[in-house]
Formats: C-alpha cells, structure tokens, sequence
C-alpha cells in the first residue's frame, strides 16, 4: 500500500530541471506523477517512478539530493465531492495531510491522488474502513 517517492532537491536555475528529467528518461524511468514546490533559490521535486532506488541512484550520480519518502496513492471517486470524502476520513481520524498532488492515470475509473500524511498506517485503516482504496505499489510503478 505504500508507494515510494523521490524527493529531489534542486537549484532554481534554468535547465537543473531538465537534466534531471533528461538524466531519469536516459535510464529507462517513466514519470507516473510529479510536483515541484519552489522557493526563490530551490525547489522540492516530487516524483513517483517505475524504478525508484534506480532513479535515486542515477540522480545521486549526477549530484542531486535524493530522499526516498513512503507516501499513498489513493483512488477516488472522481466526482464532485470525491476529494472531500478522503479528506473527511482524515479528519475523523486525526490524520494531518502533509502535502498531496494529482496521480496522470486512473484506476478502476478511480482518480488516483498521492498524499502524504502524518500517520500512514492509521490512514491506511482508516481509509479501509472508509470503503476508500489505496493502491498497491505494483500496480503504480506499471502505469
């Protein structure tokens, strides 16, 4: 259920972006879902992959700062009020989302949405227990 992400720490300048992107496509790593966050001198990166050691280890290589941070996908009803009811879950259940960005594809005609939050194993129960899905780490990866 959980899903590995790399968080990439880069410099604001133009091109730093590129060569990642670049240094992840020459090595046979497809990009599911991404966000980036910036301040005036460095960004956050945000970046689901096929293969995340392999990313983190081609990144690290060209000198990049690499964490890898276990986060959810979740699918939802991708309908009006269907990002609500995730979040409803949440905070019956004393679950703070850290940060959260949309996933490119969708499941089962399920939006998919990745999230990080305080408590994973609780959100997990809490999401089942809800009727809420999340998706498991192989079926992301292939997508």
């Amino acid at each position: 259920m959980l899903i590995k992400q790399i968080s990439v720490f880069i410099e604001n300048k133009p091109g730093r972006l590129a060569a990642i992107i670049d240094a992840l496509g020459k090595n046979d790593i497809d990009i599911s879902a991404l966000s980036l966050a910036d301040t005036s001198e460095y960004g956050i990166l945000r970046l689901i992959v096929n293969k995340p050691e392999k990313a983190a280890g081609v990144l690290k290589d060209i000198g990049v700062v690499v964490k890898i941070t276990n986060v959810l996908a979740v699918a939802m009803d991708d309908t009006p009020g269907g990002l609500a009811k995730v979040l409803s879950v949440f905070v019956l259940n004393n679950i703070n989302v850290d940060y959260m960005y949309a996933f490119v594809a969708t499941v089962s005609k399920k939006a998919l949405m990745v999230v990080k939050v305080s408590d994973t194993d609780s959100a997990v129960k809490a999401l089942d227990n809800a009727g809420i899905s999340t998706v498991e780490a192989k079926e992301i990866y292939r997508l």
